[in-house]
């Protein structure tokens, strides 16, 4: 049965009211006008048929009715004030959602994330790994990196890096494999393929390299696995930079050639707009924006 209950502003009206048996008290308090607080106490004892207040020359004072109301309406206000100052506990720390793609997080989000977690050490972040097209309405997520051209209409679209494309290798095919001075040089190597996203044909038409077969080599749907591939010195990958930057940090991986070209796509943050108004989301997303803004990368050609 729905229930019959005057309005949340009225009954705000007349709990300060009658708490400070003042009108003018409660206008201060909750920042209206005093002709504001009694309006909204007429409109009350117009719902319920009966005065809350009795107004005498100097003073206010609570009918039996406001008597017998007050403690109640008092008690109910600081139920849901508690409610909502636990709501707002909780969206600064707990729990914070983020979907993104298994290849970014296993190679750029993964690494960095105990820098975010030394900052921010009451919020857990919770890693869902996905390339498809999120629906906020339908999956209970609060923020999301994807990786495309910017088209996630009715979201807040913020792009977050863009990226270069070059060919990585293991050190140990610099040294025990055939020479990889310069692009011709390819030909005399397997290439490794990202099936998905990185067209070598595009790389080697960039730096003239015609008769070298492109399509030939192995495919990896994913493009960690490529460069996984790439590690064990099963050939050479062409890398996205984003996704390569702690593998050439770290030696696993080098570059060849001090040449590359614009990478197709960026990397974006999408969520609704909403969220972005919530503290955990906007300390995660600062925090993105910031390890995006001091990314360095260790890319200097390897001499073989």
């Amino acid at each position: 049965m729905a229930r019959r209950l005057p309005s949340l502003n009225a009954m705000r009206a007349f709990e300060a009211a009658a708490r400070h048996l003042s009108f003018t008290l409660a206008a201060d308090e909750l920042h209206v006008t005093q002709a504001a607080v009694s309006h909204q106490i007429k409109t009350l004892e117009e719902h319920l048929g009966m005065p809350v207040f009795k107004r005498l020359n100097r003073a206010l004072i609570l009918t039996p009715a406001g008597q017998s109301l007050f403690p109640a309406v008092a008690e109910a206000l600081d139920i849901m004030a508690s409610a909502v100052d636990r709501l707002h506990y909780q969206d600064q720390s707990g729990e914070l959602t983020v979907t993104t793609m298994d290849s970014f997080a296993a190679t750029w989000l993964v690494p960095k994330l105990g820098r975010f977690r030394k900052s921010n050490p009451d919020i857990d972040v919770r890693i869902s790994t996905s390339d498809e097209s999120i629906d906020f309405d339908r999956v209970n997520m609060d923020i999301a990196i994807r990786y495309g051209a910017g088209g996630w209409p009715g979201l807040h679209v913020e792009r977050l890096m863009t990226e270069e494309v070059f060919p990585v290798c293991a050190p140990s095919l610099l040294q025990s494999g055939p020479p990889l001075r310069c692009p011709a040089d390819l030909k005399n190597h397997t290439l490794l393929h990202d099936d998905l996203r990185v067209d070598w044909k595009m790389w080697l038409m960039a730096t003239g390299q015609d008769s070298i077969d492109a399509g030939k080599g192995p495919g990896y749907q994913h493009s960690n696995l490529v460069l996984l591939a790439a590690e064990q010195g099963d050939g050479v990958a062409l890398a996205r930079s984003v996704l390569v930057q702690h593998a050439l940090a770290t030696g696993r991986l080098v570059k060849p050639f001090d040449f590359a070209i614009p990478g197709e796509y960026a990397y974006y943050i999408v969520c609704p707009e909403a969220n972005l108004k919530r503290p955990k989301v906007k300390a995660f997303r600062k925090w993105l924006l910031d390890e995006a803004e001091s990314m360095t990368f260790a890319p200097e050609p390897q001499a073989t």
